[in-house]
């Protein structure tokens, strides 16, 4: 027994020595070629990179780029490398192709989120910091990666949906700012058009609303007891709700100073005698 493995110790040691009096200076080159594709990617990848990146492409899809045109250049130069020292790379694609395509129906619902990551960086419906509605989720961007997107609202809450529930859908791209609509209810016997100045200035004097869009304010309907006054506004996103309240609060205290009165729902009530 232990002849046997000695001989075959001996055959092993045989073979890998003509192996490498006959593939050293292989050997040697396939090593050397190897060291610069690694270089020739990195360096390529960058120039990739900063090409890109002038050109304003979204820095998600550069960094996807740069790593494909890296990766790809590495395979290129192993293939060349094991080529060198003669072993065959054909059994080695055959084996790949066959796992892209197991991995490619194993991993079916992944690669659609891709995809539709791909589709969403390209034509860019929404950046980083837009206010987005799509599939009954609303909130700002706050990252757009490959496989999905991360929303934030005003709680800081993230919520994070597949790509692949985004491209095919209805978009609202509010971009950084939302609608508020807001309402209230003045006498009858109050001018309503004093009431939407005094409205309109209070509006006016918070710092979060839009500069660029215009408040809209007018008679919202006739109600049983008041004559409802709608104010609707841009607001930033972020500061939606607690904007939200102050405004509601600063219509209220500029009403109640100007003396409108604010009536609550009324009923009379006619008794008749038999």
């Amino acid at each position: 027994m232990i002849e046997n493995e000695i001989k075959q110790l001996e055959k092993v040691y045989d073979i890998l020595t003509e192996y490498l009096v006959t593939y050293s200076f292989q050997l040697v080159a396939a090593l050397f070629i190897l060291l610069i594709g690694l270089w020739a990617a990195k360096k390529l990848s960058k120039i990739v990179f900063n090409v890109l990146a002038k050109n304003n492409v979204d820095v998600t899809l550069n960094n996807f780029i740069s790593n494909v045109v890296k990766v790809l250049l590495i395979i290129t130069f192993v293939i060349v490398a094991l080529g060198k020292i003669g072993i065959s790379v054909t059994p080695f694609v055959a084996a790949i192709g066959a796992a892209s395509l197991g991995a490619g129906l194993a991993l079916q619902g992944m690669l659609s989120n891709y995809g539709a990551g791909l589709a969403i960086i390209a034509t860019r419906p929404f950046v980083v910091g837009d206010t987005i509605f799509v599939n009954g989720v609303f909130g700002q961007v706050s990252a757009i990666e490959l496989g999905v997107t991360i929303l934030t609202n005003e709680d800081r809450v993230e919520i994070t949906i597949p790509n692949k529930h985004i491209m095919g859908e209805i978009i609202h791209n509010s971009f950084a700012y939302s609608l508020v609509e807001g309402a209230i209810g003045i006498a009858y016997h109050e001018d309503p058009e004093h009431a939407i100045a005094i409205i309109k200035q209070s509006l006016k004097a918070l710092p979060s609303l839009s500069s660029t869009q215009e408040s809209q304010i007018g008679i919202n309907e006739f109600a049983d007891s008041s004559i409802v006054i709608g104010y609707r506004y841009w607001v930033a996103t972020e500061k939606l709700i607690a904007t939200k309240m102050e405004a509601n609060l600063a219509v209220f205290n500029a009403l109640k100073h100007a003396k409108i009165t604010i009536p609550f729902p009324q009923r009379e009530i006619t008794i008749k005698q038999g």
